[in-house]
């Protein structure tokens, strides 16, 4: 983790996708704390940045993600959570398997 770059909020951004078909699932913030959480409990931690709090995914809702690997980039800038959602699989709080649905016309 003393390798890794944050940016001026003391955030890292990550991409989430699953492990089996490697879909992107959510974008995401962690900082140091959060990561340090998720390494240790195996569950992902979250940065909340409109309300600036930490949040284990899944808590409310039930759909825990699983930490499988973390991936950082050649800039060590930005990093990948490939997980495993436990419960019902969904991961976008629209009741949908990515938060990726949108298509920008």
């Amino acid at each position: 983790m003393n390798n890794l770059e944050l940016n001026g909020l003391d955030l890292i951004p990550v991409i989430v996708i699953d492990f089996y078909s490697k879909e992107v699932v959510m974008f995401a913030y962690t900082n140091e704390l959060c990561l340090r959480l998720t390494l240790i409990t195996k569950f992902c931690h979250y940065y909340n940045r409109t309300d600036q709090f930490i949040w284990l995914k899944g808590w409310e809702s039930g759909n825990l993600h699983l930490i499988q690997e973390i991936y950082t980039d050649c800039n060590s800038d930005c990093l990948i959570f490939s997980i495993l959602i436990l419960q019902t699989g969904l991961v976008c709080h629209t009741e949908r398997p990515s938060c990726f649905y949108k298509l920008l016309k």
